[in-house]
């Protein structure tokens, strides 16, 4: 029997191994190169004409505006270009519809007493008028909450507990003012705690307090327990701000009280492209200026307007809502008012009600980063797209708007429900 392994065949064994070798490679770049013509579409986004954003943005899909990377809008398309949408603004409508039913039947509110001759009973009792301003959401809710039929008078009862102060009446009180804030708050604390038994009780897990104006995310830097286990129900909802811990704290929305009836213009009659209107107090705002100042479809003012705001928006197919000194302003709250699609320009936001409403179906979100990209990101969306989006708009609307005596589904029944989430999560602890 022969040796097949003479010296001759280890001379050739190192050049069939590099045949093999190299036939193995050929194949595998073969096989992959769809994947790598995907990977590099990604990354040379910005050389791509608006057709090709279109399909790069479908392949992307949703995000959440807080994420990373060169592409986070929210779209409704999918790469073959077919429009995706239900036609519904919740994540599951049929649960909400029943948990919604159960929060009205059982959640049960403990306010702590106070009179109207106590000390500082301006600040811990509602307001005897109707609430209006940039940060009306705050006494809005207050004033509704305490006559509704959540109120029980037996603490025994209660599945959460109110703390009642108001920040933004703290803020002009004289005998507090910005800088005596974080002193009341931790006195507050303090005397319910001794004076009642339910905050010892679960160290304020089952506590809340609602504030919209920014300052309340500083007023519990003297009460760390407030901070950590208390829920906050706060306009400035940012990922990123230290004192606000989403799933356990929730978004308020900021709503500036608008008179009359539900305005609209219809689709086709809105002229703008796109609308802003505001202060230039932050380097997103900055940018957009940068950009988008002197646009002819993208109206960016950052001075007296020409015509009034509500004509304006009611004029725009796309209201931006611009992170200025917070993430949080009354721009999304006017945008759905005044039947305009708003789009989000703000990282990082715990946007309001997001645990029911999905926000994707009637807003479109960006990122900071993404703000050059602006007109290309709105002027792809089809007109069906922007049809279905406006008509999401109309249905939205009425779950960010306050009233004196509460509407089913209003802004304080979505707090409500917001609060029945955490009330629940707190019984499964």
């Amino acid at each position: 029997m022969y040796n097949i392994l003479t010296p001759q065949a280890f001379v050739f064994m190192p050049t069939a191994l590099a045949i093999v070798t190299s036939l193995f490679i050929l194949f595998y770049i073969s096989f992959t190169s769809n994947f790598h013509q995907t990977h590099l579409t990604f990354t040379h986004f910005s050389s791509f004409n608006s057709t090709s954003q279109k399909q790069v943005i479908s392949l992307l899909g949703s995000t959440q505006s807080g994420g990373n990377g060169n592409i986070q809008s929210q779209r409704h398309m999918e790469l073959n270009g077919k429009y995706v949408n239900d036609n519904e603004v919740f994540h599951d409508r049929d649960s909400f519809m029943d948990n919604y039913k159960e929060m009205n039947r059982s959640l049960k509110i403990y306010v702590y007493p106070h009179q109207k001759g106590d000390p500082f009973s301006n600040v811990l009792l509602a307001v005897d008028f109707e609430p209006g301003g940039n940060y009306a959401s705050e006494s809005y809710f207050k004033k509704v909450l305490v006559v509704s039929h959540f109120i029980t008078k037996d603490p025994s009862n209660a599945d959460l507990f109110f703390l009642p102060f108001s920040i933004a009446r703290l803020r002009h009180d004289p005998r507090v003012g910005i800088n005596g804030i974080k002193d009341f708050i931790k006195s507050y604390i303090f005397n319910i705690s001794h004076e009642y038994p339910y905050w010892n009780r679960t160290n304020g897990a089952d506590h809340f307090y609602v504030a919209c104006h920014s300052i309340g995310r500083f007023a519990m830097e003297k009460v760390i327990d407030v901070k950590i286990n208390a829920i906050q129900v706060v306009c400035s909802s940012g990922y990123f701000v230290s004192a606000y811990i989403p799933h356990k704290d929730a978004s308020l929305p900021q709503i500036w009280p608008r008179p009359g009836g539900d305005p609209n213009l219809a689709p086709y009659k809105r002229k703008k492209l796109g609308f802003f209107a505001g202060s230039l107090n932050s380097p997103v705002r900055d940018k957009l200026l940068e950009w988008w100042g002197n646009d002819s479809d993208i109206f960016v003012h950052f001075g007296r307007l020409e015509s009034s705001y509500a004509e304006e928006l009611v004029d725009s197919k796309f209201c931006l809502h611009v992170k200025g000194y917070e993430v949080n302003t009354a721009r999304i709250a006017d945008a759905l008012f005044y039947g305009c699609v708003p789009v989000i320009i703000a990282n990082h936001y715990d946007l309001p009600f997001a645990d029911v409403l999905d926000w994707k179906h009637f807003s479109i979100i960006i990122a900071t980063l993404d703000i050059p990209l602006l007109k290309k990101i709105l002027q792809g969306i089809t007109q069906q797209e922007y049809l279905v989006l406006q008509s999401n708009v109309l249905k939205v609307r009425k779950h960010l708007q306050w009233h004196v005596s509460p509407v089913d589904f209003d802004a304080f029944y979505m707090v409500m429900y917001e609060l029945w989430l955490r009330r629940s999560s707190l019984r499964l602890q």
